[in-house]
């Protein structure tokens, strides 16, 4: 597990279509799941303001199946989305995709 600045190109509908990560594009070829992480707001923040409990206590979080440039075997990933900034990080790899170092 780790975290690292990923693009991801979305449908109107807001479903992850293409994944763009260390200069590599992945195609998603299978429906995505989305559920919601809970995280240690009080370990990063000193208190929650007024009206952003949901936002501040939930990450979004996205497992596609992608693959590279569209051919070969799917790989799965775990896509994390701050909701207010609409950054894209790449949390989890769950198979041989190796990530390259910069």
């Amino acid at each position: 597990m780790f975290s690292e600045p990923v693009e991801v190109i979305r449908s109107a509908d807001g479903l992850p279509l293409k994944i763009r990560w260390q200069g590599q594009e992945y195609i998603i070829g299978a429906e995505p799941l989305r559920w919601y992480e809970r995280r240690k707001w009080w370990a990063e923040e000193s208190r929650a303001e007024r009206g952003h409990g949901a936002g501040l206590v939930d990450h979004e979080i996205w497992r596609v199946q992608a693959r590279l440039n569209g051919q070969g075997p799917l790989h799965t990933f775990d896509l994390g989305l701050h909701l207010d900034s609409e950054r894209w990080r790449m949390l989890r790899i769950h198979d041989a995709v190796q990530a390259r170092s910069a």
